[in-house]
């Protein structure tokens, strides 16, 4: 049988506020065990929760780039769960009337080989306070608990069921992630727990319309895990089914030494939680001139930004979806291309679409962070342009560069001197190693004549050898042929 899997995504996004979403206690990471837990996070008896203006302001941001309806009027309720972590015995939610309602995240991904635009629709966007934290570790035996995180500011983003492989499920949290860092509305850090991923995985028959049992798998803190817990959870469901089981509704773990899931607890249903509107807080009032105020200060958006690249520096689709998938990544791009000219900006697309973000990825760096400074890749396109040094020898500059970094603005022009890797571009010079290549090579030139395509590649490469790839390889070309051809 073929299986469909259908995956939808909760993403909890950590608001960059200084203070809670309900009190005025800090979001610090990394203080001291309950240092930050103030009497209204604990709904201590007294006191009363104060909307944060700056959470709301964060969750208007999102729905304006998500092209999402951001409701007038939104309820906050009270989802009523009991563990150790929840010191109220209640989250503030919001469930009936959320504040972001609708809109999409569009991202580009691989299918076939070839690049693919590709849109998940969003259900919703609520407002909502974090839980605690359960400690089990260093405790003799026993668990701790930190209430430092309850009442932190979150924005759940919730989608509809649209994503039909690991594959594509990673690059929506991916585009959500740059899209929520761009914005500035969440720093992004997966490993303090500031972009935690939910995925309700389910599988059905190619050609059912209606949807298989789904299992919830939890707190999954990177994209790897995610990518593995998903393949993981998709074949244990399917060989349940085909075994003559059947899978239950549940929340489920993943284990990343084990590579694998396991049930944590049954999957509630909403009535489960017994939402009703919570009696301290008033309903949220947005107005349009408070949406419009927002809005006049929002950064320039992906989506914008692509357009404009694309029309701009006459991009590809694909090169300016690349290019805007991180705001670091686009404004080192329109950096190269202020310096090295806009006649430059498809090489300067090429080269961070290729040995820039491949170095970056093998060393695990930042392009924020990058050695290789914006100015000094655009003078090593320049060179490249000019004819002073080839391609070839453009890899082993920036390899050195990336190496032995400075901020030397002349950078790219001392290590061609202090190296020797000016091109060579005398026609005379290249006669000499053309000629001594043909002498040297009279059976490839033999197999070329008798119609040998493949021995004109041969004879390229060794007069690249011969000029130890300093060659100019548009005239080398040039010249082999008409030589091949008299």
């Amino acid at each position: 049988m073929q299986w469909e899997v259908v995956i939808g995504m909760e993403t909890h996004t950590q608001l960059t506020t200084q203070s809670k979403i309900f009190s005025g206690a800090a979001t610090r990471f990394g203080a001291e065990p309950n240092t930050q837990a103030c009497p209204v996070d604990l709904a201590l008896p007294g006191v009363l929760p104060v909307m944060n203006r700056g959470a709301v302001e964060r969750a208007i941001q999102f729905g304006l780039a998500v092209g999402a309806t951001i409701a007038p009027h939104s309820v906050f309720a009270r989802k009523n769960y009991f563990y150790p972590d929840l010191p109220k015995g209640y989250q503030i939610s919001q469930y009936e009337i959320p504040v972001v309602q609708g809109g999409s995240v569009a991202f580009v991904m691989e299918k076939d080989g070839k690049p693919e635009l590709r849109s998940v629709a969003l259900t919703r966007a609520h407002l909502e306070e974090d839980a605690g934290k359960s400690l089990h570790e260093d405790y003799q035996g026993m668990s701790g608990i930190d209430l430092n995180r309850a009442g932190t500011p979150l924005l759940e983003i919730v989608t509809e069921p649209d994503m039909r492989s690991a594959v594509e499920a990673v690059a929506y949290a991916k585009a959500l992630h740059s899209l929520v860092t761009w914005l500035g509305i969440c720093d992004g850090n997966m490993q303090e727990g500031s972009f935690r991923c939910d995925a309700n995985v389910s599988v059905r028959p190619v050609g059912q319309k209606e949807y298989g049992t789904r299992c919830e798998i939890k707190n999954l803190n990177s994209f790897r895990f995610l990518e593995e817990a998903i393949n993981y959870e998709v074949r244990r469901q399917i060989e349940l089914i085909e075994d003559g089981g059947r899978v239950v509704q549940e929340t489920r773990l993943y284990d990343p030494d084990r590579k694998e899931t396991r049930s944590m607890r049954s999957k509630e249903d909403a009535q489960d939680y017994r939402y009703f509107p919570d009696p301290d807080l008033p309903p949220l009032v947005i107005a349009q001139e408070w949406i419009a105020r927002v809005q006049a200060a929002m950064p320039e958006l992906p989506g914008a930004m692509r357009a404009r690249f694309a029309h701009d520096y006459a991009l590809p689709e694909y090169d300016a979806a690349v290019l805007t998938q991180s705001k670091a990544m686009a404004a080192y791009f329109e950096a190269v291309v202020a310096k090295a000219g806009k006649e430059q900006a498809k090489s300067a697309a090429n080269w961070l679409m290729g040995d820039v973000s491949s170095t970056l990825n093998r060393e695990g760096v930042d392009i924020a962070d990058s050695p290789v400074q914006a100015s000094q890749l655009a003078l090593l396109l320049q060179r490249i342009a000019d004819g002073t040094i080839s391609n070839k020898i453009a890899k082993e500059i920036f390899g050195v560069m990336w190496e032995a970094p400075t901020d030397s603005a002349t950078l790219v022009d001392d290590i061609i001197d202090a190296k020797g890797l000016k091109q060579i571009s005398d026609s005379g010079a290249l006669e000499k190693i053309v000629d001594e290549v043909l002498a040297a090579n009279a059976k490839s030139v033999e197999e070329f004549r008798a119609g040998k395509e493949k021995a004109f590649n041969a004879l390229i490469g060794q007069a690249m050898k011969a000029s130890k790839g300093k060659a100019n390889p548009a005239q080398l070309t040039e010249l082999l042929k008409k030589k091949l051809t008299t």
